[in-house]
């Protein structure tokens, strides 16, 4: 999950992180996002740190999101609570792992997308751990809490920070403080004690890299990010090359390639909903999204490779070679680790086959590019031994 670099709430007084101070101390350049005072980069850039992060391992303060627990009296019940409002397959999750949903509409639009977790453990059966993105959590939050039945409750965990590790050396410099996260598989959430700090570590993230993504008490991240960014392997990255990380790696933003206009099949998603939630029809706008997986849908997102070196950025126009508008850019920019401009967005589906040229309309002249296969770069998940 991510979002996109925008003045979302800039007319409130922005919050802070626990870790505002110390991104000020590091010489971070803040901007506001979704509500808060945040890194958009660093002394050294958004390049470089998106090429570190690529290369080595970097650390994102990621503390804005929303994270909360979700308890019943037992996973069956809590899990069909939750499957009422997602399409995802909640039921089936082992203790431990973790799985990628959406929160819909009636309409079958994505209202959020967001982590579950079935917690791990005989003592929290009936405990599933939410982690949303940040413009939507209290809508989110608030969604959730109103349609659950009598004995689930929702708690958010308003003390709680998040940072991400991520990198091809994430998990050797995560291993020096945390010996027992080096074998943990992918989408998998452990309670781990790190120095002191009662840690929820999923080895998970949004760059396409392996890495983590630590849950820590607030008074207690300050202490563990300077311990992790004391590691040369480690630098502190901001929201500039974290969105051009997950750009590369081909995933969604929301709020500009997901929204409530957008279902799971147009976004691309279809992978989201397994065979049994399909048969069983039992979640918002479910006749919509079945009736899509039969039939089709009349746009797609696709990957996109212009020519040249000019990015073409979100809302700019897509045509077919004779002009005609097909579609829209919903995400573009510069590709570090491609080295050269990439994009994502949506074209009418007779233009969604890979290498399919098309045109985008860049500062009033066409430009030549053709649809491509996402991610632009290889995906490094550990997916264990």
């Amino acid at each position: 999950m991510s979002e996109a670099i925008a003045d979302t709430g800039a007319e409130a007084p922005l919050k802070n992180t626990p870790l505002h101070e110390l991104h000020v101390e590091l010489g971070a350049k803040m901007v506001p996002f979704a509500g808060y005072d945040m890194p958009v980069q660093y002394k050294d850039g958004v390049l470089t740190e998106h090429l570190h992060t690529r290369q080595a391992a970097g650390l994102f303060d990621v503390s804005h999101m929303g994270q909360a627990f979700l308890t019943g009296p037992d996973h069956e019940t809590v899990a069909r609570a939750m499957e009422k409002l997602v399409p995802g397959d909640v039921l089936v999750l082992e203790p431990g792992s973790t799985r990628y949903t959406l929160l819909l509409n009636e309409k079958g639009g994505i209202r959020d997308d967001l982590m579950i977790t079935r917690m791990a453990g005989a003592e929290n059966d009936g405990k599933l751990f939410l982690v949303v993105n940040a413009a939507c959590k209290d809508a989110d939050f608030a969604h959730i809490a109103a349609n659950m039945p009598a004995g689930v409750t929702l708690s958010v965990l308003a003390d709680r920070a998040l940072i991400a590790l991520q990198g091809p050396k994430a998990a050797a410099a995560m291993a020096e403080l945390a010996p027992q996260t080096a074998d943990q598989a992918f989408m998998t959430v452990n309670e781990t004690d790190i120095d002191g700090a009662a840690c929820l570590v999923s080895r998970s993230g949004y760059t396409g890299e392996d890495g983590f993504e630590i849950s820590v008490p607030a008074d207690k991240v300050e202490a563990l990010t300077r311990k992790l960014l004391s590691d040369e392997r480690v630098k502190p990255i901001g929201l500039g090359a974290r969105d051009s990380l997950r750009l590369e790696a081909g995933l969604c933003l929301y709020g500009h390639d997901l929204d409530e206009d957008t279902t799971p099949i147009e976004g691309a998603l279809t992978w989201t909903i397994s065979k049994r939630r399909r048969a069983e029809d039992e979640f918002p706008g479910a006749e919509i999204v079945l009736g899509q997986i039969t039939n089709g849908v009349s746009r797609k997102r696709i990957g996109i490779l212009p020519e040249g070196k000019a990015p073409a950025r979100e809302g700019t126009d897509i045509t077919d070679m004779d002009g005609n508008k097909i579609g829209v850019v919903t995400s573009g920019g510069y590709g570090p680790s491609v080295g050269g401009p990439i994009a994502m967005g949506y074209v009418e589906t007779d233009f969604a086959k890979d290498g399919t040229p098309l045109q985008l309309v860049v500062r009033g002249k066409a430009r030549p590019a053709r649809v491509a296969k996402m991610p632009f770069v290889e995906k490094r998940f550990y997916r264990g031994k």
